[in-house]
């Protein structure tokens, strides 16, 4: 880059440094005349104006230092989700807005949310005051000072999130409870974890908050309750929070008054001339932002990505569909890796929003709000507010989720028939018999809110409550099935179709893969669906790439494998030497739904993986992946002991639990080792993520 000044006598090359000497040519320079002097008094004018600018500057950004905010460090829960904390004072929050009892969530689905707003509403029969906290938005040391907050209540419910991580919202108190440092005496708490038996670490978040935060000297008010997604996780909820009550009750001297009325936390506002660009219609940050996206993506902030192709890899004759989808994020510039997971939100049924708009007579297209009654709430409204009851229905709530028991108690008051408002009392309420109806007649059964108010006719109650009871529709997680070396500019998603029939001959379908099969691209048909990118540091691939990998994932269990196998094909490509890539992939029939069959097989050709199949409906014994593995358990043992690293995805009630057990006969057998040892070398694996899972149940 050359400067040059046209009223000066010189000019200034920027790459004369990188010159010899020789390849600078004095006689290129212009004459100067010693008599004037190097500098004229253009120069001179021109330097004193950049001194002052100079000065200018430095002054400018002494000023911003001074009065900008304090910026904090970023913390890994930030880096993990993309999501910076307000950093509210928990006691002034209390102090300020007369709240006796806090209520924190550390919640991936919503469920713990939900049970939280139900505790601070029930509050309301004992006569406390009390709030929901996301410790997301809460500077959580604060906690350390609760005790100025006199006859104060804690509770933490605290939801587990894969292999016994906090959910995303609880990453930074997770680290503040860790942290010996942590001084809690004088704080009152209880604690109702929230998981599934499924996995191995069955409510690990739950159980240690509740030993750590008595070990950094908290007293505990209540016992801990566990509640179980696999069972009845709501009949176990249930069952904590009466005692938690009673134990509320007997430590204050309180007792529940069913007289109160009218509990409601949100009113209903009917808007006649909102301008169109004021409404929401789907965004989740804020209006406008699905047409005019801003980064970062994230679960408050998705981004609105074409969706450019959708298939089914499975054959026509198979009895089920599996879809492959690409999802173009070349304008989002979002990055991933192997092993991250991405986040779709789906939308509810039409047709099921349009029934339920005819079955309460409401007008679908008017535009309303949701508004807060208490104003020191953080949270103003239940979902994005204003919008029409169509957007609501249709984005931001479960509609088709079972609703809970608290959601049948509150609506019973609406119906007319006596009998009708007998049953929804009964089996909302506590009795053992109730409890088994409820647990037939609406769990069982998958009854969704549109069927209950089928089956009582005469149960008619407003839209607003509706709206207010039910939990917000989540995203939906699935592994991401390619790798960012061979396809920078999309996402691939490997997805099984959910459809059966309840136990009453009733369809039933999964909100969001009903919803992806309708959406096929073509030359005239364009699709968009909101995503962002979850970071999964609990499921990656060695560092180095000459450690060996062992992958076990049957059905869609196979869609992170197949972003592995990418990645190291790739860096194969390059030139790079790379270890062993072991496959042990399942399906039912190999000629019916052997999921990306060809490009395994190319891979295999090309000497990128070992491949081993299992088909379990093609021979009269059925062959799983744990078969497979014990056929090759010598090769399998021998490349334990070189350092590789070993992989399971896919189902976490069965298959995962079976793997899981070969892998310890293996190391058992194969060591030479007792039980105990072979247990032992398996959690040193998991210890230094040498052995990872990504299941679901």
């Amino acid at each position: 880059v050359v400067s040059t000044q046209s009223t000066g006598n010189y000019f200034i090359q920027s790459n004369l440094s990188t010159m010899s000497e020789d390849q600078v040519i004095m006689s290129d320079l212009p004459d100067v005349d010693e008599s004037e002097g190097m500098f004229n008094m253009a120069d001179i004018a021109v330097f004193g104006l950049f001194v002052v600018g100079l000065v200018a500057f430095y002054f400018y950004k002494q000023f911003q230092e001074k009065t900008a905010p304090s910026i904090k460090p970023i913390s890994l829960q930030q880096l993990k989700t993309g999501i910076v904390e307000s950093g509210l004072n928990v006691v002034t929050r209390m102090q300020e807005s007369g709240k006796r009892m806090v209520v924190f969530y550390g919640s991936q689905t919503g469920t713990a949310e939900e049970f939280a707003t139900r505790l601070c509403k029930e509050a309301r029969y004992y006569g406390i005051s009390a709030m929901c906290g996301d410790p997301l938005e809460y500077e959580v040391e604060t906690l350390q000072n609760l005790q100025e907050v006199e006859g104060h209540i804690a509770v933490f419910l605290m939801a587990t999130y894969g292999e016994g991580e906090p959910t995303d919202n609880a990453i930074q108190f997770n680290e503040f409870i860790n942290n010996e440092e942590t001084n809690l005496n004088g704080l009152n708490y209880a604690v109702f974890g929230l998981g599934n038996s499924t996995y191995e670490y069955y409510n690990k978040m739950g159980k240690d908050v509740d030993e750590l935060l008595e070990k950094r000297g908290a007293s505990r008010i209540s016992a801990l309750g566990l509640g179980d997604d696999d069972g009845n996780i709501e009949d176990d909820y249930m069952n904590w929070r009466e005692n938690f009550w009673a134990d509320v009750c007997k430590l204050y001297g309180m007792e529940k008054n069913d007289d109160v009325l009218n509990i409601r936390n949100y009113k209903l506002v009917v808007h006649d001339n909102m301008p169109s660009s004021k409404v929401f219609k789907g965004e989740l940050g804020y209006v406008g932002s699905y047409s005019n996206p801003r980064p970062p993506y994230d679960t408050k902030n998705p981004f609105m990505a074409p969706l450019t192709v959708n298939y089914n890899l499975c054959s026509e004759d198979s009895e089920r569909i599996v879809f492959h989808c690409e999802i173009d994020v070349a304008k989002a510039k979002i990055k991933y890796e192997p092993g991250d997971h991405i986040a779709i939100y789906p939308e509810n049924n039409a047709k099921l929003v349009q029934q339920m708009g005819d079955r309460l007579a409401i007008d679908l297209d008017t535009v309303i709000s949701l508004d807060c009654i208490d104003e020191f709430t953080t949270k103003q409204h239940p979902f994005p507010c204003p919008t029409t009851y169509r957007t609501a229905l249709t984005h931001y709530i479960d509609i088709t989720t079972p609703p809970r028991t608290n959601v049948l108690k509150d609506l019973a008051q609406f119906a007319t028939d006596p009998n009708e408002k007998e049953f929804l009392v009964k089996i909302s309420g506590s009795s053992v018999e109730g409890k088994n109806q409820y647990n037939d007649w609406v769990v069982k059964d998958q009854r969704h809110m549109m069927q209950i108010l089928e089956d009582c006719p005469s149960l008619q109650p407003p839209i607003d409550h509706v709206l207010e009871l039910l939990p917000r529709l989540q995203a939906r997680y699935y592994s991401i099935a390619s790798s960012p070396k061979l396809h920078p500019r999309s996402i691939h998603v490997c997805a099984a179709l959910v459809k059966y029939k309840t136990t009453s001959g009733r369809p039933a379908e999964g909100v969001c893969t009903s919803w992806l099969e309708k959406m096929v691209p073509s030359e005239t048909d364009e699709y968009k669906i909101p995503v962002f990118v979850r970071r999964n540091q609990g499921f990656r691939l060695p560092r180095k790439a000459i450690i060996p990998v062992i992958m076990v994932g049957p059905g869609t269990g196979l869609a992170p494998f197949r972003s592995f196998i990418q990645h190291r094909a790739a860096l194969t490509r390059e030139g790079r030497e790379c270890g062993e890539n072991i496959m042990f992939f399942g399906c039912r029939n190999e000629k019916k739904d052997y999921l990306y069959e060809d490009e395994l097989k190319q891979y295999e050709k090309e000497g990128i993986i070992q491949l081993y199949t299992a088909f379990s409906r093609d021979s009269e014994k059925k062959v799983y992946v744990q078969d497979m593995m014990e056929e090759n358990a010598l090769q399998i043992w021998d490349l334990l002991e070189k350092g590789a690293h070993f992989y399971v995805c896919g189902d976490a009630r069965r298959m995962a639990r079976d793997v899981h057990q070969m892998l310890l006969r293996i190391v058992q057998d194969y060591g030479k080792m007792e039980l105990k040892d072979a247990e032992t070398y398996v959690i040193s694996m998991e210890n230094s993520f040498r052995y990872q899972k990504d299941v679901w149940s």
